[in-house]
Order: C-alpha cells, then structure tokens, then sequence
C-alpha cells in the first residue's frame, strides 16, 4: 500500500491509501477518486514533502507547521478518519462487496428483478448519476474500499 496526499480543485487536501501508483492512477482516470470534504471528482496528488532522516547536528523536532485556523492538527485528523473508518467497516459489516456489478445489481433490486439486500461495490459517476437520476437510492461510501482481490 501507498499513501498520497491529494488535492482537489477546491483546495482541500486528504489522504489516501493506494495499491501503486498505477491503481491510483486508474482510479483517478475511472472517476473514482473524490474528495471526501467537497466530493469534487477534480483530484490531484499534493505536493509532498519527502521523509528525510535529519544529520546528526540538527535538531530532530521540526518547529510545528502553523494550521489554519479551526482546521485540526494531523494527530486528531488521523483519529477522525479511523474512527470513520471503523463506522464505514461496521456499517458494512453483513453487506455483500458486488464490485463493478454496482450500478446493474442496485438497478436490479430496484426494479423489483432481485431480491433486495444489502450491497456495495464500485460504481462510474456517469454510473452513479444515471441511478441517482432514476430513483435508485444509493450514496458514496466516505473511504475507498479496496476490491477484495487486491488485498494481502
């Protein structure tokens, strides 16, 4: 797994978690990378300031980076997202993962053609719209899950 830090068009900055830099890329151009603050599509990789170890006659506490006003500290951030993290994961929690078959099984249930139960899976916005257009009731999860054949 990798981390970027990410920036969409109206400045807000996040985390997320990625495969590689190819599955962020996919995702990105497959319409699947929003912000979580504004859920603007329109997302970029943030600049991001390397790791680096500091020589051995520097002090090894950078002064702290000055916040914006009301905006929390990385620390408590960090403990926001996984505790929303965890809600997502019992939220999910008896929900079947149909992957890309989203947007046709939700269709499916709506229709009265499936029974219904609960699910979550991977839809396109184009995908996404067409149903919230429809009436089928769906909502964004706040965090990506990653499908589960690509986890360890």
């Amino acid at each position: 797994m990798i981390v970027f830090d990410l920036v969409c068009a109206q400045e807000h900055v996040f985390e997320a978690w990625f495969g590689s830099s190819a599955d962020y890329e996919d995702q990105r151009t497959r319409g699947l990378v929003n912000c979580p603050v504004c859920g603007v599509g329109d997302v970029a990789k943030a600049v991001m300031a390397p790791n680096v170890a500091p020589k051995g006659n520097r002090a090894s506490n950078p002064p702290p980076v000055p916040m914006q006003s009301g905006a929390p500290a990385p620390a408590e951030m960090k403990a926001l997202l996984a505790a929303l993290a965890k809600a997502q994961s019992e939220m999910l929690q008896g929900s079947e993962n149909v992957g890309r078959r989203f947007a046709a099984e939700a269709r499916a249930m709506n229709d009265g053609d499936v029974p219904e139960r609960p699910i979550h899976g991977q839809a396109t916005r184009d995908e996404a719209r067409a149903l919230i257009e429809d009436g089928v009731p769906v909502a964004p999860l706040p965090l990506p899950i990653p499908p589960p054949d690509t986890t360890h």
